[in-house]
């Protein structure tokens, strides 16, 4: 439980960096945006198979210890 919280941190940790670096993490291109009015909404669908890629690499490597 404690490596699953430390790489989880550190994955967290990584994530805002490239942000703060500038990568455009949550408006890549796939994601979804719709605005009609005072409505929007906003899936980000490449995101989201981009972190479920990523998140299945790190446990199947966490898993085979």
């Amino acid at each position: 439980m404690g490596r699953t919280l430390i790489v989880v941190g550190l994955l967290i940790a990584a994530a805002g960096l490239l942000v703060s670096l500038g990568l455009p993490l949550g408006r890549l291109p796939g994601d979804m945006s719709f605005r009609r009015g005072n409505f929007s909404f906003y899936f980000p669908l490449t995101t989201s198979i981009l972190a479920s890629i990523v998140l299945t690499l790190v446990m199947m490597f966490l898993g085979k210890r």
